[in-house]
Parts: structure tokens; C-alpha cells; sequence
């Protein structure tokens, strides 16, 4: 058998090696390199080189194989787009006569071999597109390599830029977007004399814009969009004269943009957006620019009018110069940009020409016939709508000048605008009635006009906008009924009517649409009942009929709506009982009922709904017993108040629940029970002790399972795992003992190190907070927030399993003997707390308060990456909220004024917090320190010191003996300082929000890497 199998292959080698000398015994190289390259392929046999590369060919013939057609050497593989999986062979260095080499868009994995580089003919090398993997290095000896063009994008690569790209003597095309690296732009990167495309987009890359990039005469594209590069923008690229695309979008640029840069007569298209960009624009902007197609700024700090001469570069398409601070008026004379198709000048401090009434740009912009968006919305433009709009563009797809001061009436001739998808107009002063040709707009898709003083009837012709997404017409005086022809919108997806004087009933048809998912109709003057066709709206999540005049019962069929998470029937005249089918309301988190005549108890069925994080049923008629489970077990006596019969909990503030005295007939029943009722409770608490003493006397038995919670998504733990994990609790894995509990080290069956929060509960807030940190961390995900990985609970015991910070917490890094951190990493952990706390404010559907911000509660990974954590007395604002009530208060020293002293938590009593947790990492004393009383705060004595002396104030141990104290450190410095005073001012109103002091400390950040 051994010698048949020997032979077999024997011959299928003879058969390979024959076809491979047919032509020239350097052949046989190619031809074993390639079966190198077919053997690491693993999915080989679904692909379709299997019937292909087959030994009954010659390789030359193979799919994908190019060969020179004398010497029958291989030229090109190109196996692009052929969905194959494995790694790329290093044998393919053996193919010493490929100028090609194609492997894009597949599933290749591993590295690059650096065997590659060594193949002197190779002057095309295309990787994108796959999973590759490890460091883009060049191996070899030294000398130049001649290859022309590389693409290795989309991959996961990672590691610098080799310094070592200067041997590529003859590239000119060189694509690393969209991997992972790391480092700066070598510095020498001007040595690639011939380079005509540079592409370095969405990577890690930091530092500055090495000059040397201008000396690359040949270079035609420069992208580097989506990194970390700071500085300056050299004056060395105005030297670029054959440019056509400069894109550094996204990075963090400072200083002014090099009037040379406009003077490159070959640009195509400028990118700056989202830098930090400041200074004026050049007086002869677009004088010098012939060929530009597109200018992108917006986001960045630029001041001063917009040069008229902008109008110069006649074949601009894109002028994006949004949110800056550019002044003056939007010039009049932009109708000279005939190819126009984009503009957005929105977010600025553009005015209106003085004494002019009408917005005169309009007009201009009249001979703009390609134009599709017009955006100029958020500045205070103070004007009217001339009756020239109907005259621009049929192409227009965006009309936005939102919150622009506008007043008078919505012209006629808006109607013409037939392409229009947006109409946005909200924030304004706009009078009038609501014109009829807003029918004509058969493409819009969204129509914001709220906030405005719109009078008048909603016209029916509205109802012909069969592509209409969103409605918002909310807080204008809008009067008269719903058309019923709404029901012909099946595609509506936000309807927002509050806040106006609509009266009549609700139309029927109202309830066919079926896509409807937010319906607010609040404070207006609705009448008759709620049908029960409500229950059509199947993928409803939000609901608000408050404040009209709505009554009879409230409708069973209210309670199938398994979507619905906001729903507020308060101040109408409902009357009878909660339905009971509102136990089925399983995604609901806030109901209020509040302000009806409603009677009957309130159903016990509601203790289920897991969401519901707040109830008010307060100022009707309920009677009876109030649930203790569920969100009845967390709610105030706010929720109950104004209902005489209602019965509870001491805590509420309500009589406890009695029994009443029963008929005479009834009297022999309760004495039988008087004698009953003891006796089988005596004998009940006997057979728990008897079973409790022999449970604890059998040895060798198991201690059970407890029944775990099915509360989350994850996977839970049982106790005997956790158990298991933190060796029986062991003292030697306690890491910290707090108010709640205590918090262990674990480590699960797979090997993953955790941390064990074991609940205390013989708290009775626990359980509360319990819940609460668990309906916060099971809604949140953040880079910078703790993350859940699994949780235990049962009546007996309660943990969050957390991952495991091995840096452990911030106050450990403050104060603990032999840790320090200096001003920089001090400024990078409060700025990952700040991005984790702008993401509970801003990032969510509703906004999240911590409550509870301290350096304890920020604990650092392994990495140094801070990580807020401790959820547990959080809060959740629903609907439009701004604030809430709270009997639980935060620690002393970071509790905001209004917090300590009314119990209101909102989104700035968490920027209180954050303020003076900053002040207390810069200082190294806590807010509690022996040094503050009464007379004097932390926030006083900082302010003290605040500019002049901060180096008395401030921690000794925040610079290295090596620093040089030079101005910009001190600048910097200085910044945070007055970041933490502008963030811990007294009034809640007068305090920054959280993004802008997010966005304050990025930009701090970046001015301190450049120190």
C-alpha cells in the first residue's frame, strides 16, 4: 500500500513538473510559487480557480495568470474580486518577472509578506480591501525599489509609516486609508519625488503636516482625511503647483490657512471641515482659483466676512462654510456661480444687508440653475422671504433658513420648487396662514415649520405629500380641525402638531398610518374620545394627547402597542379605569395619566413592565392599594398625589392600606379566620426554620442555584460560578468596599479576569439602585463607559459582573502613595470622562444624569483609559424634560447647589460635578479637603489663584522636573482652569453644557501635544 500511495503521488508531481518545463526550466519556479499560493488559499475548492488551476493546463492559461507570450514567464496575477480566504503566500517573491500583482477585495489575513518588496520587476502592488493585518514594513537590503503604485487600503493594519519609503524612488501612488496606523508622516516623505496620489485617510496618524510634502512637485491628490494631525498647515503646500486635491478633513488643524494654498491655480478641491482653523479668509479668494469645484470648511474658527472675489471661481459647484464665525452679510452676488449646486453657509453671524427688508442673496441666487441645497439656517439673517424664491433653482432638493430671524409669510411661489425634499423653516417668526402650493412639493419628504406664529387652517392640499416622513408644525397658532385626508400619508413617520389650537376631534383616518412612530398633538383643543382603531398604530413609540379636552374611557386597545415607550394622556377628561391590557405595554418607560377622572385601582399588572422608569397618575380618583413592585418601588409621592383613596407605603407619604369592617353575614367568616390565619402561619414559619437548621446540617450537599434574573439580554451568571470566580469571596480578591457593597476580583471559567459588584442588602436602597444601574448600563454603550458584561440577582443576593480595570480608580491615582499622573494624562482621563458624560446627555434617545460624578467612580484600564462607572443612583430624563426630582443625593463636595438643596438633578448638575472633579485632579485636594470650611470652597480658593497664581494652587507633582514651563504650558494650563470655573458656577443656566466642555478640552488637548 505505502509503495501504490508513493507512487501515486510520484506521478501527479512528474505530471505538474512537465507541464511546468514545456517551456523553459525557469518556469518551474512560477509554477511552484503559484501552487504555494493556491495551497495557503483555504477555501480553495468553493472558488473559481478550482476547476481552473488544474495540472491538465498550463499555468499561463490559469484564471487570473498573465504571461509574457515569448518566455512564457509570469507578468500579472490578478486575482481580484474572487472571494478567496486564506493568507498570501511569500513564494510569490519567487515570481522574478511579475509587474502585477492584484490580490484586492478579498479575505486574505496575516501579514504582508515582506518578500514582496524584494521582486525587482513588481511596479503595481494592489492589497485593498481584505483583513491584512500587523505593520506595513519593508524588509530587504537596502536599495530603491521600483515600484510605482501601491495600494494597501481597507485593511487592519498597524504600526507607523516606515521611514524607509524613500527606497520607493519611482511611486507615484500610495493609498494607506482606512487601516489602523499609527505615528507621524515620516518627515523625509519628500524625498518621493514623482508621487502624483497620496491617500492616508482614517487612520490613527498624529502629529503635524510634515513641509516636506512641498516639494513633491508631481503631487496631484493629497488625502489624509479622519486622523489626528495637529499643527500648522505648512506654507510649503502653496508650493504644490500641479494640486488638485487637498483634503484634511476631520483632524485637529489649528492657525491660519496659508493665503497660498489660494493661489493654486490647478486646485479642484479644498478640505478643511472639523479642524481648528481660525484667522479671515483672503480678500482675493478665488482670484487665482479657475479650476475649483469645491471648498470645504465648516467647523472650524474662521472669522470675518466672506470675500465677494469667492464668486471668481466660477466653476465651483460645493461652498461649504458652515458653523464658523463669519460676519458681514452672505454676499449678493453669488448668481455669478453658475455651476453652484451646494451651499451651506448655516451657523454663522451672517446678517442681512442693512435696510433691506427682503433677503436679497436670494435673488442672487436665481441664476443658480443647478442648484440643489440651500442651507443657511442658525444665523441672524433678519429678513423676509422675497417673492423670488419661486424663481430659483427646479432642482432644489434642501431650502433650509432655520432659526434665522425670519418673519412675514411663507411666499406663494414656494410651491415651485418642485425636487424639494426638505423644507426647513422652523425657529423663525413667520406669519400667515400655511400656503396652499406647499401641494405642489409632490417630493418632500420632511416639512419643519415649528416655531413659529403660522396662522390659519392646515391646508388639505398637504395631504397630496404622499412621501412625507416627517411633519413638525408644532408651537405656531394654527387652528381648526386634523384634515381627515392625513390617513392618505402612509408614510409619515413623526407627526409634531402640539402647541397650537386645533380643535374638533381626531380624525379616524388618522389611525391608518400604519408607519406613524412619534404623534404629538399636546396642548391644543382636541376633542370627543380616543378611539379604539389607536391600537392600529402598531410601531408607535411615542404618543402625546395631553392638555386638549379628550374624554370618555380610555381604550383597551391602547395597550397592544408593544412599541410604545412615551405615552402621556395627562390634563384631559378620561374617565373609568386604567385598562388592565397596560400591563402589555412591555416596551413602555414613561406613562403619565395625571389630570383626568380617572377611578378604579391602579392594575397590578403594570409591576411587570421592566422599562418603565416613571408613572404619574396623580390628580384623579383612584382608589386602593398602590403596587409595590416594579416602578411602583422607585416612584415619589408626586406620582400618587391628588387621589384621597389611594393606600400605600408610609414613604409616600399616604394612609397605610386597612381592611374594612365586613357585613354581619360575613362576621363568622373573619372570626374562623382570626383562628385560622395564625395557626397556619405559625406552622409555616416552623417548617422554614426546621428546613433552614437541616439545610445547614447536611454536609457535602450543593448549595443550589439561585433563580437568576431574566432582566437582561446577556448572558447571566449563577451564584455558583460567581462563587467560584472570587474563590468564595476571598478577602484577598476584595478590591474596595463602598455605601452598597463590596466589588471582588474574578476570574470566569474562560479565563476572563472580572469584576464582581456583590450588592449589600441589607441597604433597602440597594434594590433601587440595583435597578437603576442596571437600566442605565443595559441601554448604554460607550468606549468610556463601565460596560456590563453579566449580572446574577435573585430575592437573596444581587451582582454586576463588570470587566476588570487593572489601573484601578482615578482618586487611587490621586492620592495614593507612589502614583501620579501629569498634566497631559491628567488631561486625557478627564476628557475621556467628559466624552462618557457628553454620551449620557446628548448620545442617547433620553438624556442620562450620573448624579454621582468622583474620581472614585472613574476607573482606569489597562491601557490608562478612563471608564465611568457606578450607575446607581442615575437618572433617566424622558420626553422634554430638562430636569427631574430626587430624594437620593450624590456625594458631599460634587453635589451641585439646586441638587443638595431642592433635590433637582438635570444634565448640568452632572457639569457641576465634572467642573469640580477637574478642579480637584489639577489641585490634589479634595472638594471635603481640611483646608475648605464654610467661608471657603475649592471652587473659591481655585478662583483665588485664577490667572496669576494657579502654580500655588495647583498640584506640585503635575510637571516633570524636565518640563520647561513655557507659555503655552501655562496657557494650557489656564484653560482647564477656567474650564473647570465655567463649568461649576452657581446657577444651573449659566454653566457650559457638557459637548461644549467636551469640545473645550479636546481643543486644549491638542494645544498641549503641541507644547
Amino acid at each position: 500500500m505505502k509503495i501504490m500511495f508513493f507512487l501515486f503521488h510520484a506521478l501527479v508531481f512528474t505530471q505538474y513538473f512537465m507541464v511546468a518545463l514545456s517551456d523553459s526550466p525557469s518556469n518551474v519556479t512560477d509554477h511552484l510559487a503559484l501552487l504555494d499560493v493556491k495551497n495557503l488559499i483555504t477555501n480553495f475548492n468553493s472558488t473559481v480557480l478550482a476547476s481552473n488551476w488544474t495540472t491538465s493546463t498550463s499555468f499561463c492559461n490559469w484564471v487570473g495568470v498573465v504571461c509574457s507570450p515569448q518566455r512564457q514567464r509570469i507578468m500579472a496575477l490578478n486575482l481580484s474580486e474572487m472571494n478567496l480566504e486564506g493568507t498570501i503566500s511569500p513564494s510569490i517573491a519567487n515570481i522574478s518577472s511579475l509587474t502585477e500583482l492584484d490580490l484586492s477585495k478579498n479575505y486574505f489575513t496575516g501579514s504582508i509578506p515582506t518578500s514582496i518588496f524584494n521582486i525587482s520587476s513588481l511596479r503595481s502592488l494592489y492589497l485593498s480591501n481584505n483583513s491584512l493585518s500587523g505593520s506595513f514594513f519593508i524588509n530587504g537590503e537596502d536599495g530603491f525599489i521600483p515600484l510605482e503604485a501601491i495600494d494597501i487600503s481597507y485593511n487592519n493594519l498597524t504600526g507607523e509609516i516606515p521611514q524607509s519609503l524613500c527606497r520607493f524612488t519611482e511611486l507615484k501612488s500610495l493609498d494607506l486609508s482606512y487601516n489602523n496606523l499609527t505615528g507621524q508622516i515620516p518627515g523625509n516623505i519628500g524625498c518621493l519625488s514623482r508621487l502624483e496620489r497620496l491617500y492616508m485617510t482614517e487612520n490613527e496618524i498624529v502629529g503635524t503636516i510634515p513641509p516636506s510634502l512641498g516639494n513633491i512637485s508631481s503631487l496631484q491628490f493629497l488625502g489624509c482625511v479622519e486622523n489626528n494631525i495637529g499643527g500648522r498647515i505648512p506654507n510649503e503646500l502653496g508650493k504644490l503647483s500641479n494640486l488638485k486635491m487637498l483634503g484634511f478633513d476631520f483632524n485637529n488643524l489649528t492657525g491660519e490657512i496659508p493665503p497660498e494654498i489660494f493661489n493654486l491655480s490647478s486646485l479642484i478641491y479644498i478640505a478643511f471641515t472639523d479642524n481648528s482653523l481660525s484667522g479671515n479668509l483672503p480678500a482675493n479668494v478665488g482670484l487665482h482659483l479657475p479650476n475649483l469645484e469645491g471648498i470645504y470648511l465648516a467647523d472650524n474658527l474662521l472669522e470675518g466676512e466672506i470675500p465677494i472675489s469667492i464668486t471668481n471661481a466660477s466653476k465651483l459647484m460645493e461652498l461649504e462654510l458652515s458653523y464658523n464665525f463669519f460676519v458681514g452679510t452672505v454676499p449678493n452676488n453669488l448668481g455669478n456661480l453658475r455651476e453652484l449646486r451646494f451651499l451651506n453657509l448655516a451657523g454663522n453671524r451672517l446678517t442681512n444687508d442693512v435696510g433691506n427688508q427682503e433677503l436679497g442673496f436670494i435673488s442672487s441666487l436665481v441664476e443658480c440653475r443647478m442648484l440643489q441645497f440651500l442651507i443657511v439656517g442658525n444665523n441672524p439673517l433678519s429678513g423676509i422671504l422675497p417673492d423670488s424664491v419661486q424663481n430659483l433653482s427646479k432642482n432644489i432638493e434642501m431650502f433650509n433658513i432655520e432659526n434665522s430671524l425670519i418673519f412675514g409669510q411663507i411666499p406663494r411661489g414656494i410651491g415651485n420648487m418642485s425636487s424639494m425634499i426638505s423644507l426647513v423653516l422652523n425657529l423663525n417668526k413667520l406669519t400667515g396662514n400655511m400656503p396652499v402650493e406647499i401641494g405642489y412639493l409632490k417630493e418632500l419628504q420632511r416639512l419643519y415649520l415649528n416655531d413659529n406664529m403660522l396662522q390659519g387652517q392646515i391646508p388639505v392640499t398637504l395631504c397630496d405629500l404622499v412621501n412625507l416622513g416627517d411633519i413638525i408644525l408644532s408651537e405656531n397658532n394654527l387652528s381648526g380641525s386634523i384634515p381627515n385626508c392625513i390617513g392618505n400619508l402612509g408614510r409619515v413617520q413623526r407627526l409634531m402638531l402640539g402647541y397650537n389650537r386645533l380643535s374638533s376631534s381626531l380624525p379616524l383616518r388618522l389611525w391608518e398610518i400604519r408607519s406613524l412612530l412619534f404623534l404629538n398633538v399636546s396642548n391644543n383643543l382636541i376633542q370627543g374620545d380616543l378611539p379604539t382603531e389607536v391600537g392600529m398604530l402598531q410601531n408607535a413609540e411615542g404618543l402625546d394627547l395631553s392638555n386638549n379636552q379628550l374624554s370618555s374611557v380610555i381604550p383597551g386597545p391602547l395597550g397592544e402597542l408593544q412599541n410604545l415607550r412615551y405615552l402621556s394622556l395627562s390634563d384631559n377628561s378620561f374617565e373609568g379605569s386604567i385598562p388592565d391590557s397596560f400591563g402589555n405595554l412591555i416596551s413602555l418607560e414613561f406613562v403619565d395619566l395625571s389630570s383626568n377622572n380617572l377611578s378604579g385601582t391602579i392594575p397590578v399588572s403594570l409591576e411587570r413592565l421592566r422599562n418603565l422608569r416613571e408613572i404619574n397618575v396623580s390628580y384623579n380618583h383612584l382608589e386602593g392599594r398602590i403596587p409595590t413592585g416594579g416602578v411602583f418601588s422607585n416612584s415619589s409621592s408626586r406620582s400618587f398625589e391628588g387621589n384621597e383613596d389611594l393606600c400605600g407605603l408610609p414613604s409616600l407619604g399616604l394612609p397605610l392600606c386597612v381592611t374594612n369592617r365586613g357585613s354581619k353575614g360575613s362576621s363568622s367568616k373573619k372570626h374562623i379566620l382570626r383562628i385560622v390565619i395564625p395557626v397556619i402561619a405559625s406552622v409555616v414559619l416552623v417548617t422554614i426554620l426546621l428546613s433552614f437548621w437541616i439545610f445547614h446540617r447536611r454536609k457535602g450537599v450543593k448549595f443550589e442555584d439561585p433563580e437568576v434574573s431574566d432582566f437582561w439580554a446577556y448572558k447571566t451568571i449563577s451564584y455558583n460560578e460567581i462563587l467560584q470566580a472570587t474563590n468564595g469571596f476571598s478577602e484577598s480578591n476584595l478590591l474596595g468596599v463602598g455605601g452598597s457593597g463590596s466589588v471582588f476580583r474574578g476570574v470566569l471559567s474562560d479565563s476572563t479576569i472580572v469584576a464582581v459588584k456583590v450588592l449589600n442588602l441589607d441597604n433597602e436602597e440597594t434594590q433601587k439602585r440595583f435597578d437603576a444601574e442596571c437600566e442605565v448600563l443595559k441601554q448604554i454603550r460607550h468606549r468610556n463607559l463601565v460596560q456590563v458584561i453579566t449580572t446574577c440577582s435573585n430575592d437573596h443576593f444581587r451582582a454586576i459582573v463588570l470587566p476588570y480595570m487593572p489601573n484601578g480608580s482615578l482618586e487611587s491615582w490621586l492620592y495614593k502613595e507612589g502614583y501620579n499622573l501629569d498634566l497631559g494624562q491628567r488631561i486625557e482621563v478627564m476628557l475621556d470622562v467628559a466624552m462618557a458624560i457628553e454620551y449620557l446627555h446628548h448620545g442617547y434617545d433620553f438624556p442620562v444624569i450620573h448624579c454621582d460624578l468622583k474620581p472614585a467612580n472613574v476607573l482606569l484600564d489597562a491601557d490608562m483609559v478612563a471608564h465611568v462607572s457606578d450607575f446607581g443612583i442615575s437618572k433617566i430624563l424622558v420626553g422634554n424634560e430638562s430636569s427631574a426630582q430626587t430624594k437620593t443625593l450624590g456625594t458631599i463636595g460634587y453635589i451641585a447647589p439646586e441638587y443638595g438643596s431642592e433635590g433637582t438633578v438635570s444634565t448640568s448638575g452632572d457639569v457641576y460635578s465634572y467642573g469640580i472633579m477637574l478642579m480637584e485632579v489639577l489641585t490634589r485636594r479634595r472638594p471635603t479637603d481640611e483646608l475648605f470650611s464654610d467661608s471657603l470652597s475649592l471652587r473659591q480658593w481655585v478662583k483665588a489663584g485664577y490667572p496669576n497664581s494657579l502654580m500655588e494652587v495647583v498640584d506640585a507633582n503635575l510637571f516633570h522636573e524636565e518640563d520647561r514651563l513655557n507659555n503655552q504650558l501655562i496657557v494650557c494650563l489656564q484653560s482647564v482652569v477656567e474650564l473647570s470655573l465655567d463649568c461649576s458656577k452657581e446657577a444651573p443656566d449659566e454653566r457650559i453644557s457638557m459637548r461644549d466642555a467636551m469640545l473645550r478640552l479636546k481643543k486644549i488637548k491638542e494645544r498641549y501635544m503641541e507644547k
